[in-house]
């Protein structure tokens, strides 16, 4: 439909998932429910990568991925959702080399991105100072399709406020 109406399609965000990333217990995690978060957040990409491809080869596009820090580090209780958001990763890297050099592909891992009010302390726990904002998200998504990020593919972004570098020990 997209190059129906405007004759061309210079670029694909890969957003679409089920954020929601606890499942409860390992034990009682059905096959069902692990198969609908890696269809959605996994699955889905893939294939929108695939029948986008055709038409982003004649643009020299670019596809961002929207994985998670979820990718790099979990909470008990997140199988299906973390290994969602990894294989985002991976796929985006192998994309890269595949669709190279006439489509660039990276991807961008958020941290906490506040969506309701949050605490101070929440805040404050944030080496950067601050929870994220979904512009912090918008603003590398839209220079990573950009020309300006004409040297870069097959990344990851982790875009967090530094949480994913912090050491935390509990005392």
């Amino acid at each position: 439909r997209v190059v129906k109406r405007f004759g061309r399609l210079d670029a694909l965000v890969n957003n679409a998932g089920i954020a929601d990333p606890h499942t409860g217990p390992l034990e009682k995690l059905a096959l069902k429910e692990w198969n609908r978060r890696l269809g959605t957040n996994l699955t889905g990409a893939f294939l929108m990568a695939k029948h986008a491809t055709p038409h982003l080869r004649r643009s020299r596009g670019a596809i961002v991925n929207i994985a998670s820090t979820r990718a790099l580090q979990s909470e008990p209780q997140t199988e299906a959702y973390a290994a969602s958001k990894a294989g985002l990763v991976g796929l985006t890297h192998a994309l890269a080399m595949t669709l190279g050099p006439q489509v660039r592909v990276n991807c961008v891992s958020p941290g906490w991105i506040a969506h309701a009010p949050v605490r101070r302390k929440d805040h404050a726990q944030h080496p950067a100072g601050r929870v994220g904002r979904n512009a912090d998200i918008a603003e590398i998504v839209a220079f990573l399709l950009s020309e300006r990020a004409g040297f870069t593919t097959g990344q990851n972004f982790v875009v967090d406020g530094g949480m994913t570098r912090k050491m935390i020990y509990v005392t």
